[in-house]
């Protein structure tokens, strides 16, 4: 296993640690970290990648070290922001720029905004896939990811949003589908992407505020989100 864990306005090493801890649950598994893609020989030689990240996009070589890794077999669990890219407008707005094109269509989708942290339905749409067999539609409070589509892949989980992301320069929708897990092949490899897990701590806004003061765990504090994240590595072990 390989972990990339990085990035911008999250708790990442909260969530560094956390799923740390939930891949020593596997004795036969060893995993290698690291806070960027950099490490081409560990990508290559890996079973399963797992990224944490926000606003962290590899180089176009990295990209082509995915790529090929996919392509031979390769498994990704790609978690919350890793489809992210933020800059900030002279308004105030968030902008999430058509940038880093190869790596976006890789993951199948680019994140383009979220409303303010709330309680919102999740709905299993793939009842008999390994990853969500078994589970009930459940509410959880965390962010609402908002995305573009840019490859084709299979809703596991989803939920719906229509309304206001006053913050971002997308800032209307209204979408009956809005993917939470899905599952995207390329070549003989595939990724997992699950939009859920958002983290902040006290100091995770740094240069923009210098202290927040209400951290948030979102759906680190419900026990489907480990639940999935434990069916994720299980089946990045090929145990699914």
């Amino acid at each position: 296993m390989h972990l990339v864990a990085a990035g911008k306005y999250h708790d990442i090493d909260f969530a560094r640690l956390e799923l740390l801890k939930l891949l020593a649950e596997v004795p036969e598994i060893r995993t290698s970290v690291a806070t960027n893609y950099s490490d081409k020989e560990a990508i290559e030689n890996c079973d399963l990648l797992i990224t944490y990240t926000c606003d962290l996009v590899p180089s176009d070589d990295e990209v082509e070290t995915l790529s090929n890794w996919l392509r031979g077999g390769g498994r990704w669990l790609a978690l919350h922001g890793t489809n992210s890219i933020l800059r900030f407008s002279e308004q105030g707005t968030v902008e999430t720029p058509d940038e880093a094109s190869e790596f976006m269509r890789l993951l199948g989708t680019q994140f383009a905004g979220h409303p303010p942290i709330a309680a919102f339905r999740v709905t299993i749409t793939e009842r008999d896939h390994p990853l969500t067999k078994g589970l009930r539609d459940f509410s959880v409070v965390d962010e609402l990811y908002l995305t573009r589509t840019l490859g084709d892949f299979t809703t596991l989980m989803h939920t719906t949003f229509k309304g206001k992301c006053e913050e971002f320069g997308d800032a209307e929708w209204d979408e009956s589908e809005v993917p939470v897990l899905y599952e995207r092949t390329f070549g003989a490899g595939t990724i997992l992407y699950l939009t859920l897990g958002h983290c902040r701590g006290h100091y995770d806004l740094q240069p923009l505020a210098g202290y927040y003061p209400h951290p948030e765990r979102c759906a680190w504090n419900y026990p489907v989100f480990y639940e999935l994240l434990r069916r994720a590595i299980r089946w990045g072990a090929g145990n699914a």
